[in-house]
């Protein structure tokens, strides 16, 4: 899963890719180096985020869709909390509603994602964007984050969402110390257990930083960032969501090679 981000403050490329032209080559550049699916964002979900309203999420991501989805015929997936976004974003061609709250943030997300029909990521996430990071705190992070996205997964059933089309996602660095996002990665087979497809994304994350101080700028954290990837992947993810398409692939490609000589 290629991220394209088209927005002025994301952590890793905010501003980059803010015009629709922009944002459209690099979807495709992505697409063009291997990614399977492309993930477009329009707020930024970043520690310390300020929210932005529904019109101006939507300004920015629609169009990009539609312009992805004249010139490309994988899933593209829009990583919003806001129904109306979502609903807007699977009119102009997403296949794949990107939750960070696993559809908790409205009344209504539930009964969307279900009338949509469309595949679902629920993420695990602490508090909220801009909050999430002062002193989170679990007694156990690898059974409360699974327990916690298997008790959503369940919601989305009964609310009429189709079981394979559900994905988990523990959401590195979502309200979590380096600590529990570590624990998380190493113990992800707990949550790939619980029988849907986990979705894994920590690419170019600060707890890379904490974890190598000299890797200040997001761009220096590829080694970091497909380290993570591969011990994901050993763990069971399905799905990895990166910046890096490109050298992931090859990364993944190198691992497999390995593996079959096993």
């Amino acid at each position: 899963m290629g991220i394209v981000n088209v927005t002025a403050d994301s952590f890793s490329d905010g501003g980059r890719f803010v015009s629709t032209d922009a944002a459209l080559a690099h979807a495709l550049a992505l697409a063009q180096a291997g990614a399977d699916i492309l993930d477009i964002g329009g707020e930024s979900t970043r520690p310390g985020a300020q929210p932005i309203d529904a019109e101006t999420e939507e300004a920015r991501v629609v169009p990009l869709i539609r312009a992805i989805r004249d010139r490309w015929p994988g899933p593209i997936s829009v990583d919003t909390m806001k129904p109306s976004v979502a609903r807007a974003a699977v009119a102009a061609g997403a296949t794949i509603w990107n939750d960070v709250t696993a559809l908790t943030w409205s009344e209504d997300s539930l009964a969307t994602a279900a009338d949509l029909g469309c595949g679902v990521v629920l993420m695990h996430m602490q508090g909220e964007p801009r909050t999430m990071q002062d002193n989170p705190a679990y007694d156990d992070v690898v059974a409360e984050v699974s327990g916690w996205l298997a008790e959503r997964a369940l919601a989305a059933e009964a609310a009429g969402v189709v079981r394979d089309r559900i994905w988990l996602d523990p959401g590195i660095g979502f309200g979590k110390a380096v600590q529990h996002n570590l624990a998380l990665t190493a113990d992800l087979r707990v949550l790939v257990e619980r029988g849907y497809p986990v979705l894994y994304g920590a690419s170019r994350k600060r707890m890379i930083q904490t974890l190598d101080p000299t890797a200040v700028d997001p761009m220096d954290r590829l080694g970091g960032s497909l380290a993570l990837a591969l011990e994901a992947t050993r763990q069971g993810a399905a799905i990895l969501r990166v910046h890096d398409v490109r050298q992931t692939v090859q990364a993944l490609s190198i691992h497999s090679a390995l593996e079959g000589l096993g």
